[in-house]
């Protein structure tokens, strides 16, 4: 079931995380389950989360090898590379948590495959952007152009808004961010080509563009502030990236601190200072 690329792993010293069993309000003993809510975690076993490699991997290797240790984390991050196996992973118990998604997906995934995931905290967005090894403008979409769109269905229909926002199609009256293939007034002569999310870099050498997710994009070295051709506004966007759970597991002291990690002063530093806007920090609670 796993397909982590790589597992990395740094362990607190012991009275880092005496501390940090003293600053999380747990029993100093982990066998007499002073956090009843958390499952009786024992704050000093290793915390494993899965995350896609890029930027979600990233920001939590920067919290293992800066943060964790002196907020008395023992955390094992593992990369994962698609966008269901996180998931079916954190509702087995094989890992701990995991960081790669928003809301619309999470929900979508959990109605459809009967998982009770829930989000902790936000994190970031990565603004999802139209991009093409041909073309330097949207306009020059020409009839008969073939565009590619992730095939999941929440980031089908935001990819569909992109384009419908910014003149590249037409939606039906009423449609939003739920648009399928089936609610395009006018698709202006194009071609759409339903892909994997993962696959769509790879494959734009045979698209005349592509709807590209900003992970994705940032793993095939394009950047979404520069290479883009259409980009989503960050303002108002509900596809904040979190850390997410089995329910029942928010309590967890060691999740508590990770969250608390996630959404810091440093974070903010190293995502503005990493990706110059093609992520950017979204801290906070998840939407309701």
């Amino acid at each position: 079931m796993r397909t982590s690329i790589r597992t990395t792993t740094l362990v607190a010293s012991a009275a880092a995380l005496a501390l940090a069993l003293t600053a999380c309000g747990t029993d100093s003993d982990p066998d007499t389950g002073g956090d009843a809510d958390g499952g009786g975690q024992d704050v000093s076993q290793p915390l494993t989360v899965a995350a896609t490699p890029v930027p979600q991997a990233e920001i939590l290797e920067f919290v293992r090898d800066n943060l964790a240790e002196d907020a008395g984390l023992d955390l094992d991050v593992q990369e994962f590379t698609d966008y269901v196996l996180p998931n079916t992973a954190v509702e087995s118990g094989e890992v701990d948590a995991n960081f790669f998604q928003h809301k619309p997906y999470l929900d979508d995934f959990n109605a459809n495959q009967g998982t009770d995931i829930v989000p902790v905290v936000n994190v970031h967005l990565e603004p999802l952007g139209l991009y093409s090894h041909s073309l330097t403008d949207a306009a020059d979409l020409a009839e008969g152009a073939t565009v590619g769109i992730p095939n999941d269905t929440t980031n089908e229909g935001r990819a569909l808004k992109l384009l419908a926002d910014n003149g590249v199609i037409e939606l039906n009256e009423g449609v939003g961010a739920d648009a399928t293939l089936a609610d395009i007034a006018d698709d202006r002569g194009l071609e759409f080509e339903e892909l994997e999310a993962a696959t769509l870099p790879r494959a734009l050498d045979d698209l005349d563009a592509a709807v590209i997710n900003g992970n994705y994009a940032l793993e095939a070295d394009l950047s979404p502030a520069d290479d883009a051709l259409v980009l989503e506004e960050a303002e108002g966007n509900p596809y904040a990236n979190f850390l997410a759970v089995k329910s029942g597991n928010e309590d967890d002291p060691r999740i508590e601190i990770l969250a608390e990690l996630l959404n810091s002063d440093e974070v903010r530093q190293f995502i503005e200072d990493t990706y110059q806007g093609s992520v950017v920090p979204a801290f906070g609670a998840p939407a309701a």
